[in-house]
């Protein structure tokens, strides 16, 4: 039997997954076999790095309106960016690494909503099995289970309600990977709760009196029901921010945002994930770095020294040291709106996508994405590699590896990973 028929048979047995997306291959029919010397320093350093972002987290909200905006947060999102509902700052965040023998570099860190969660936690485990390997994220599962259950019920409670919580979990249900993520979340969690999609949200910004019955501000499900928390794990705040409703063109993102802030709602990924996801944040960092800045100790500034890559909001340092540079959005998912410069300041490759192009811009010090070999459906490949690591309420745990070019954008693979 064929590579492609072998690959057909064993994902098509697994249940609501993607393995093949926008019609072409996503996830590999193969495994790549890696130390736990390489996985325990992955861990150990995310561990270190969440830490450090979480630390970060009271320093933003204490920094005024015009610094944020210089930070890249839209004008419409500064109302919100010091919304504190839940003791973490992020439930389920995700950091991306350059890994090499020598080194592991952070390239960003996705705080609000990360995907690439049921492969990891889910999948990784079945394809481990499959080809008799180690699962290195074996157990990873029971924790994000926990971690979903612990968070509605936290959000909730800061509500001060009595009733038994109307949970929602709410993504496009146009987005075949969306839809899916957030039904996988939403079963792991194990709680009484529905999926509406964001499209059949009903928002009521306040109070009001319809057909003679008295309506409570807040956000209501397609019958009628007032929702206590609404997860929307793979819809951006930023895209939130802008929602209008077309029919009425008010803005319904505004509406959520100031209903969570009166404690209408609760959503997750708490807003505070939004504050930590713009990657202006790492300039923000890596500058305190430079200043041998108190705010940090003495252990943090050696952590920034061996994980982050020097980070800019201009390109000035980059070109005065004649060094390769990536210029990113300060939003921006999949690789889209990337540029990368060469040590003379000229463009030398580029995402296709211009989507985030109205984002304040991050300069980031070039790091070549190191190399592996794979089998697609149809060839063996060389392909660079990213590592992905999910922190679960700062805490490193499961980790992964995307495949593609040295941009990793929305067409690159999902390599498995196993233990050596």
């Amino acid at each position: 039997m064929h590579h492609k028929e072998k690959r057909e048979m064993f994902y098509k047995e697994i249940e609501d997954f993607w393995h093949d997306l926008y019609g072409t291959e996503y996830a590999l029919y193969d495994v790549h076999i890696e130390s736990s010397h390489i996985i325990d320093s992955i861990k150990e350093a995310s561990n270190q790095i969440g830490e450090l972002f979480f630390k970060t987290a009271p320093l933003l909200r204490s920094l005024d309106d015009q610094t944020l905006f210089s930070l890249g947060f839209p004008k419409d999102s500064l109302p919100y960016l010091r919304l504190k509902t839940m003791e973490t700052e992020s439930v389920i965040s995700r950091l991306d690494f350059a890994v090499t023998t020598a080194q592991i570099k952070l390239l960003e860190l996705n705080a609000d909503t990360p995907t690439f969660i049921k492969e990891l936690f889910h999948v990784n485990e079945l394809v481990c099995r499959h080809f008799q390997v180690q699962n290195p994220n074996k157990l990873e599962e029971e924790k994000l289970a926990l971690a979903l259950k612990h968070a509605i019920f936290e959000a909730y409670n800061e509500l001060d309600r009595t009733n038994y919580p109307n949970v929602v979990f709410s993504s496009h249900d146009t987005h075949e990977e969306d839809k899916l993520t957030t039904l996988y979340l939403m079963k792991l969690a194990d709680v009484d709760a529905t999926y509406v999609p964001l499209s059949q949200l009903r928002i009521v910004p306040s109070s009001t009196v319809e057909e003679g019955e008295h309506i409570e501000a807040g956000v209501y499900d397609q019958y009628g029901q007032k929702i206590d928390v609404l997860y929307r794990q793979t819809y951006p705040l930023e895209h939130l921010i802008e929602d209008e409703d077309p029919s009425t063109h008010e803005k319904v993102g505004h509406m959520l945002l100031t209903l969570a802030q009166q404690k209408k709602v609760a959503i997750i990924n708490p807003p505070s994930a939004f504050l930590l996801q713009s990657k202006a944040v790492q300039a923000l960092i890596w500058a305190l770095y430079e200043q041998h800045h108190p705010f940090f100790t003495k252990e943090e500034h050696h952590i920034i020294e061996t994980y982050f890559l020097p980070t800019y909001l201009e390109e000035d340092p980059f070109i005065e040291r004649k060094q390769a540079f990536v210029k990113k959005p300060s939003f921006g998912r999949e690789g889209d709106t990337v540029e990368i410069y060469n040590e003379d300041g000229i463009k030398i490759d580029e995402d296709q996508h211009k989507t985030y192009q109205e984002y304040t811009a991050v300069y980031q010090q070039f790091i070549p994405l190191p190399t592996a070999t794979m089998k697609t459906q149809t060839q063996t490949i060389e392909a660079h590699i990213m590592y992905g690591c999910f922190l679960l309420n700062g805490k490193a745990s499961a980790l992964g590896i995307r495949a593609g070019n040295q941009i990793t954008d929305n067409e690159s693979y999902y390599l498995p990973i196993g233990l050596k």
